[in-house]
């Protein structure tokens, strides 16, 4: 079953449905895989900080900061996809983004949600 089997989807490229809520509408679950997550944790550039710094002072938006959250959080996806497919889903339910202090060095950006094989009723 593909992406477009679902009617759509926030990636046509990738045949795992991942979605906020605790069920899709004309789906049912077939098998609740488990629990499933994508990891990753970027350090910061000093050169960023420190524009990050200045902007700060001034107001504004951190665009090099913004890109750079953006960009982990697709990779932290990414991977929670990977390991949903590995293990035989075609769908993520209940997705969430978790992010936190790395040790003072980065951020750590965790994807997770419940792999689930869906089915249209």
């Amino acid at each position: 079953m593909g992406i477009e089997d679902f009617g759509g989807g926030q990636n046509p490229q990738t045949d795992v449905l991942v979605v906020t809520t605790n069920d899709v509408p004309g789906y049912r679950v077939e098998k609740v895989i488990g629990e499933v997550f994508g990891l990753t944790v970027r350090s910061r550039h000093l050169g960023s900080q420190i524009g990050a710094g200045l902007k700060s002072m001034i107001g504004g938006e951190l665009k090099g900061l913004t890109k750079t959250l953006v960009e982990t959080r697709n990779q932290a996806m990414e991977r929670l996809v990977e390991q949903a497919r590995s293990r035989g889903a075609n769908g993520v339910l209940m997705f969430r983004f978790d992010v936190s202090e790395a040790a003072d060095v980065g951020t750590e950006v965790c994807a997770y949600g419940t792999a689930v094989v869906i089915a249209p009723r």
